[in-house]
């Protein structure tokens, strides 16, 4: 088990008993997501963590493919879409790198607090601009750290170096704006309650021109 896996499996009962921070503000993206949905889409999220946004999108959407490193996150998340009687959902355990989708396949990929915890964000934004439809959306909810306070910036990699934090890369929103437009994407829809907040994207691979 390598270290990141291992600080998520750890967490995962812990992180699936905290309430939301801002239900208000869950709730207005969960929203704006669902305005993109169709009942026939085929939808894959990654990092999906405990399963509550895959489980509270099931009913909108035909299928929804929902992956996480952490085995225990799985587990849970398994756990709570029988508890809800949600079928049409398949949770596996599944790093980013190991995803395996042909080209075009996709109608929404969501990628929810996680950019920011990979090393390679740039080539992740690449590959799901590659799995999308034309027309397609990816849904994005990330912490721009590089925009919050300078403490917080410094006490990343002395919490990474002691071992109490995951991976966590340090850029701003134009900066993920920027890989975004770089891998092709249209911004369609952005949004911050606040600015420590983590930004809220919705953007969409162009669809195809005859």
């Amino acid at each position: 088990m390598d270290r990141e896996t291992a600080f998520w499996d750890k967490l995962a009962d812990r992180y699936s008993r905290r309430p939301v921070a801002d239900e208000a503000a869950y709730q207005k993206k969960l929203e704006a997501t669902r305005q993109y949905f169709q009942p026939d889409m085929e939808v894959l999220e990654i990092g999906c963590g405990t399963g509550s946004t895959a489980i509270a999108h099931a009913p909108y959407v035909r299928h929804i493919r929902a992956t996480d490193l952490s085995t225990r996150m799985v587990e849970i998340a398994k756990a709570k879409a029988k508890a809800a009687d949600i079928g049409n959902v398949t949770f596996e355990t599944l790093s980013v790198d190991a995803l395996d989708v042909p080209d075009a396949s996709i109608d929404v990929v969501m990628a929810h607090s996680i950019l920011h915890l990979l090393e390679n964000k740039d080539q992740v934004i690449a590959d799901i601009h590659q799995m999308l439809k034309p027309g397609g959306v990816f849904v994005s909810n990330t912490a721009c750290i590089g925009d919050m306070m300078l403490a917080l910036r410094l006490i990343i990699p002395v919490g990474r170096f002691l071992r109490l934090f995951p991976l966590v890369k340090v850029f701003s929103v134009a900066e993920l704006q920027d890989s975004l437009v770089t891998a092709g994407f249209e911004i369609d829809y952005e949004w911050q309650p606040k600015k420590s907040a983590p930004a809220f994207i919705i953007c969409r691979k162009p669809a195809l021109t005859k």
